[in-house]
């Protein structure tokens, strides 16, 4: 689904607003998000393409984006559906209204329905899938318990200075079982990672940044458009070897047996990337493109320095 303008109209849109959404980044993200909102009152997950950018958003907004089973489901399929997407280059994962996630649905849980833990995925959806394409969080309002775990389930995340996030669960005996326990240690370190899985406290978004939790903290109202961003600059770069070394970071850090393990993988996994990319890739420098550390390889100007 689409935040009601056609694929031509939304791309010249998306071009106007690019330019201009940092000076007036507050009332952009108010029409943006009203115009998501009232474009359906059935689909809980509202998927946008914007370029080579695709955006999911999580629309249950009444219930501050809590997940339940259905959900859920529409979550899997908008990611596997992008993930096969050739002419996506990143994800970015969201919530309409103002909140990123409340977690799961505590009500339906409070039915003890056991049918509304699948067995082949966690509560959450997604959450124990590996993207092809990297996934960028834009993190607004509450990303607490399982919705916490859907920002860690990111490889980067864009906080709101008004954001907060935290195991908030803790308080009703709700355990972390889409990843959270998994993957907050190994980004932030065991300790820190004890201090919120035991208490359950929120932490906020500076507290985040210094933690290494949030990878940017934007002004409310802006994640959105500023995650969209920064996936769209990621299509600048040679895709392969992107992917390539993005997997062999998760291998590293999360299944190999040993140093020896994890380097052999980065070796095995990004060799064939030489030929595809890589000379290619040295011929432009070769050329002048690139020259004193620029990253703006396009362009006819950048090719003669």
């Amino acid at each position: 689904m689409t935040f009601g303008l056609g694929t031509q109209g939304m791309m010249t849109h998306f071009k106007i607003i690019t330019t201009s959404f940092l000076r007036r980044p507050a009332l952009f993200f108010k029409r943006f998000n009203s115009s998501a909102i009232s474009e359906s009152n059935n689909a809980l997950v509202l998927k946008n393409k914007i370029g080579a950018v695709a955006t999911i958003g999580i629309n249950r907004p009444t219930k501050r984006n809590c997940v339940n089973y259905a959900t859920a489901e529409q979550l899997v399929q908008a990611f596997e559906e992008f993930d096969q997407d050739e002419s996506v280059c990143a994800i970015v994962l969201h919530g309409i209204g103002g909140n990123f996630c409340a977690g799961y649905d505590l009500q339906e849980l409070s039915t003890g329905n056991a049918s509304i833990v699948p067995e082949k995925r966690g509560p959450m959806g997604p959450s124990q899938m590996l993207t092809k394409k990297p996934l960028i969080a834009a993190v607004s309002g509450y990303a607490v318990a399982g919705g916490f775990e859907l920002a860690l389930l990111c490889d980067m995340r864009v906080v709101e200075d008004t954001a907060v996030m935290g195991v908030f669960c803790r308080r009703f005996g709700v355990p972390l079982i889409d990843g959270g326990t998994v993957r907050l240690p190994a980004l932030i370190g065991l300790s820190r990672a004890m201090d919120l899985i035991l208490t359950g406290r929120p932490i906020k978004a500076k507290e985040a940044l210094e933690w290494g939790l949030a990878n940017r903290v934007v002004s409310c109202g802006t994640a959105l458009g500023q995650a969209v961003n920064l996936a769209d600059s990621l299509k600048n770069f040679p895709q392969k070897c992107m992917q390539a070394d993005r997997q062999s970071a998760y291998y590293a850090t999360y299944s190999a047996k040993s140093l020896e393990d994890a380097l052999q993988y980065e070796f095995d996994n990004g060799f064939p990337v030489l030929e595809m990319e890589s000379i290619h890739g040295a011929r432009k420098f070769v050329d002048g493109v690139g020259h004193h550390g620029k990253f703006q390889l396009n362009g006819s100007s950048e090719s003669k320095k």
